[in-house]
């Protein structure tokens, strides 16, 4: 119905710029249609794991569950531990394969996720790629990013453009590229990131995101006080642990201690398999020598 209220704007909104609690908050939304009490579920749903709470996820979402609350029960299952990771790819390939579902926007944005994490990138984008949903486009951007083809990052972000330039997702996705073409457009990207910190509460997304456009811009000194705003609000986010690593050797400062708590919280992050495979490398090196 054109013209028609979104109620679960504030909510969205919250969840993508990642005022996870803010979002859980402001979700008891009164005479929501069915289609939205389950878009909303599955916005709080992916909040709680956001935040790490897998296991309330798995607790509240039984087998009556609509399919896009079971998918993101799946999501939730995939990340509270590695021994769950292979039975839930077979699980999510079982749904994926049923023709009844398979077309389930979330669902496809929920593989795309698992897949992502998986780094089968190609695999990822057989479920992602034909869009259908902002979200989606969104995180056919961030593919195609890390498969380092920003020029496929570009077309899909022009269909956002054309969707809505002025919706949160279109403006993250534009400082995400922007970030991965560098030069002049670093300076775009630190605006975009500017212009949420002065409209919306700030969130460790929103601080890293200007964190890593200073430190890009050779501006350490200031990414290190965002970073360090941003550890302040969680002490375990990833990617804050991860760019402050960056962040301190080169302002010379010591990075084991964020290293080791990016170990313990996070053992799969890319940086902790970089650096525990560059240890290995060196050890291989040292005994060689002996």
């Amino acid at each position: 119905m054109a013209g028609a209220p979104d109620h679960l704007f504030n909510l969205r909104n919250n969840f993508y710029l990642g005022a996870y609690q803010a979002a859980i908050n402001t979700s008891d939304l009164p005479n929501l249609s069915p289609d939205d009490a389950v878009e909303r579920d599955s916005f709080v749903y992916r909040s709680y794991i956001a935040l790490g709470s897998y296991q309330l996820v798995i607790n509240e979402i039984d087998a009556a569950a609509a399919t896009p609350l079971q998918a993101v029960k799946l999501l939730a299952l995939y990340l509270s531990s590695p021994e769950n990771k292979e039975s839930t790819i077979l699980s999510l390939k079982e749904w994926l394969a049923d023709s009844t579902i398979a077309n389930n926007v979330i669902l496809r944005l929920i593989a795309g996720i698992i897949f992502m994490h998986e780094e089968d990138y190609n695999e990822a984008l057989k479920h992602t790629n034909a869009g259908g949903t902002m979200e989606l486009h969104a995180l056919n951007v961030q593919i195609f990013l890390k498969m380092h083809r920003s020029d496929y990052a570009e077309k899909q972000l022009r269909i956002m453009q054309q969707t809505d330039e002025d919706h949160t997702l279109t403006q993250l996705a534009t400082a995400w590229l922007n970030l991965a073409v560098g030069g002049s457009k670093i300076q775009e990207a630190y605006l975009i990131f500017q212009d949420f910190s002065e409209k919306y509460p700030m969130t460790g997304l929103i601080l890293n995101g200007k964190a890593v456009c200073c430190m890009h811009m050779g501006n350490f000194d200031e990414a290190e006080t965002l970073l360090l705003e941003a550890l302040n609000k969680d002490a375990k986010d990833p990617e804050t642990l991860a760019n402050l690593v960056v962040c301190s050797l080169h302002i010379g400062k010591s990075s084991s201690r964020y290293l080791s708590q990016l170990k313990l919280s996070h053992p799969d992050h890319v940086l902790v398999k970089r650096a525990s495979s560059a240890e290995d490398n060196f050890e291989r090196a040292v005994q060689s020598v002996a």
